[in-house]
């Protein structure tokens, strides 16, 4: 059974490797394809942010502290499985590539 859940979080980790492919998979319904949506009306469009907020906010919601209007808890369902390495490659990638 181990042995299963490791290969299984290994292909998750796998799936979620690069920005592209996250924002396809999590993001891109609410905030859209570059990210230029205000997520049900409410949120800053992210393409708007800069790495660095883009980051703590991701940060923010893993761990369960930031709760920006309301969608803290539809956020952290979308980070929780974000690893660091993963949020800095989306912070990047959304400030440079999308904008």
């Amino acid at each position: 059974m181990k042995k299963l859940m490791l290969i299984a979080t290994l292909g998750m980790a796998a799936l979620y490797a690069d920005p592209a492919t996250i924002i396809k998979s999590k993001c891109a319904a609410c905030h859209g394809q570059k990210m230029e949506k205000a997520a049900l009306g409410k949120s800053a469009m992210v393409n708007t942010m800069s790495a660095q907020e883009i980051e703590e906010a991701l940060k923010g919601y893993k761990a369960g502290t930031l709760n920006k209007h309301g969608l803290g808890a539809t956020m952290r369902g979308q980070a929780a499985a974000l690893s660091d390495t993963d949020i800095a490659d989306l912070a990047k990638y959304i400030t440079t590539t999308l904008k």
